[in-house]
């Protein structure tokens, strides 16, 4: 069994997607959300973000961590530099951790899961959403991305012959995913454990 952790890096929200199972067939997931104030000084911030991400590694222990890798538009290019910086700290805490990180970049996750490297966000929701039978919408959308990249890590170190594009959702087959049961009642699919405080 392979265990992937996907992280969507943000600033204000950077959402966490947990797969666990082997080439397509996902046996467990879940997801959630490490949120942080404006109101707090940049360092703080950044490091409520790290010691999250190492708590989480810690409790997951992940085979390995998918990352969106950055990316900048014209029109905002301070959403880039935060992007950036919080790319930064995902990366440190994975090597902390001792676990290896990749990153991907956002029109290749498009285009692996839904078909469209332009696909939107809503598009990308619903693919993630199909391919492991999840019973409702994937808020926020962060923790959905996440999810994607985490299945995305899953089907590339459990099958690496097989062509990526081959594995959407589209293609059908997998068994509808079993969700662990978690401390507290709640299953891994419902989740939002990440939050801060």
């Amino acid at each position: 069994m392979t265990k992937i952790v996907g992280i969507d890096p943000g600033l204000a929200a950077t959402g966490v997607g947990v797969v666990s199972g082997r080439g397509v067939t996902v046996a467990g997931y879940s997801f959630g959300c490490i949120t942080t104030s404006q109101s707090l000084p940049l360092a703080e911030r950044l490091d409520c973000i790290f010691s999250r991400l190492q708590q989480l590694f810690s409790d997951e222990t992940p085979d390995i961590v998918v990352l969106e890798d950055v990316f900048s538009l014209k029109e905002y290019p301070r959403s880039g530099i935060s992007l950036g910086q919080v790319s930064g700290v995902v990366m440190l805490a994975a090597f902390r951790a001792g676990m290896s990180c990749v990153q991907i970049p956002v029109r290749e996750a498009k285009q692996v899961l839904t078909g469209n490297g332009n696909a939107s966000k809503l598009q990308l929701e619903k693919a993630v959403r199909g391919h492991l039978e999840h019973p409702g919408p994937i808020r926020p959308f962060h923790a959905a991305d996440a999810l994607g990249l985490a299945l995305i890590g899953l089907f590339r170190c459990e099958d690496r012959k097989r062509a990526p594009a081959a594995v959407s959702p589209a293609s059908g087959g997998a068994p509808h995913p079993v969700r662990r049961r978690l401390p507290g009642g709640a299953t891994s699919a419902a989740r939002k454990g990440c939050r801060t405080p």
